[in-house]
């Protein structure tokens, strides 16, 4: 009886160290399992931060690389091929963290992608704005450039028009003109003896007799001298020969045309002219051209 006893309470003993063993065990688990579970968490917290992190990364880099396009600079096709590759990576990065759940792996190759493409928008940006500050040089110097053609143009047009109206100005300068004249008429006898006459009926031809200014830029040499004579009654007198010349920037039909020799020496000259019709009772107006010019005014009356 007394064995019995004795092993009754070693039995109780051992299983009361399993309990306690079990629930140790238990205890143990319990923490374990929580631990891992705070642990899970945690780095599920942790990855969303970073997710979010490289997100509003990715929108700054995308917002740096369409504010250096705002001035529609003009590009090359290397730079717009850069351009239009940075814009790709960003929407494929995007497309990755779109994802629900990333592995620890993805992360870090999402976070060395963005670091390379922050490293390629910076250096992308810093070539726009290179290129902006070029073109704007460029632009600068272009309007620099307009501005002095505009301003050689012009100066060569006053320049051009000074020219032309030093040209008129030396060509009516050198252009003969009448110093004096007088016109006489002039009746035939049937010796050929000429003797003139102040009585229109016998009058059959005159003489403009004139001599021409001092000119030391007029043309040494002979001159054409166009004669357009006016009867009382205001119409040109003209021959079958008669013809059309230039003058004060007009055309006029001349009465007789004849030439001169001028010499710049005051010599006198005559112009004798046989009238095809007969002459008129009145006023009768000469008018003498040279050198495109009108050289002078005369005139005489017959009774």
């Amino acid at each position: 009886m007394e064995n019995q006893t004795g092993q009754t309470p070693k039995k109780n003993s051992n299983v009361i160290y399993f309990l306690i063993v079990v629930v140790l065990a238990l205890l143990a688990t319990d923490v374990y399992l929580y631990l891992q579970k705070n642990k899970s968490d945690t780095k599920i917290v942790y990855q969303n931060d970073e997710k979010t992190r490289l997100q509003t990364e990715l929108d700054s880099l995308e917002a740096q690389i369409e504010q250096v396009n705002i001035g529609k600079t003009k590009m090359s096709a290397e730079m717009q091929a850069k351009n239009d590759s940075l814009k790709t990576k960003i929407k494929v990065l995007r497309g990755e963290l779109a994802k629900g759940k990333l592995t620890q792996k993805e992360l870090d190759k999402a976070q060395e992608d963005i670091k390379q493409l922050r490293y390629f928008v910076t250096n992308y940006t810093a070539q726009i704005e290179e290129l902006k500050k070029q073109n704007t040089s460029l632009a600068s110097e272009r309007d620099t450039l307009k501005t002095t053609l505009k301003s050689a143009t012009q100066k060569d047009s006053t320049l051009e028009k000074q020219n032309q109206d030093l040209g008129v100005k030396v060509k009516v300068g050198s252009a003969i003109k009448l110093a004096t004249s007088d016109v006489v008429a002039y009746k035939l006898r049937g010796s050929g003896k000429e003797i003139d006459t102040k009585r229109a009926s016998p009058a059959k031809k005159i003489k403009i007799n004139f001599t021409v200014a001092s000119n030391d830029i007029a043309e040494k040499g002979m001159h054409d001298i166009y004669v357009r004579i006016v009867d009382p009654t205001g119409n040109l007198i003209t021959e079958s020969d008669s013809g059309n010349f230039n003058a004060d920037g007009q055309d006029l039909q001349f009465t007789y045309k004849t030439s001169i020799d001028f010499k710049n020496d005051g010599a006198a000259y005559v112009i004798d002219w046989v009238n095809p019709s007969a002459f008129q009772k009145g006023e009768y107006t000469v008018v003498l051209y040279a050198d495109g010019y009108t050289m002078g005014k005369t005139g005489f009356s017959l009774k």
